[in-house]
């Protein structure tokens, strides 16, 4: 991963007015989440899967 840059995005969701907005970048072996309004601070980084497992945590259950 390193050299290449990552490409970070919102959520459709999201609005242009700011306010408490998560930003991610995906790659094959990882997966980076920040917090928009601080963009140079560190970010987390989780698998694939584990990422996986919370969006389909957030979806609705039948």
């Amino acid at each position: 991963m390193s050299g290449t840059p990552l490409e970070w995005f919102k959520s459709s969701y999201s609005s242009g007015e700011g306010g408490a907005c998560l930003e991610v970048a995906i790659h094959p072996t990882a997966v980076h989440i920040r917090d928009s309004k601080t963009p140079t601070t560190p970010h987390l980084t989780i698998t694939p899967a584990t990422w996986t497992a919370f969006l389909s945590s957030l979806a609705p259950q039948e």
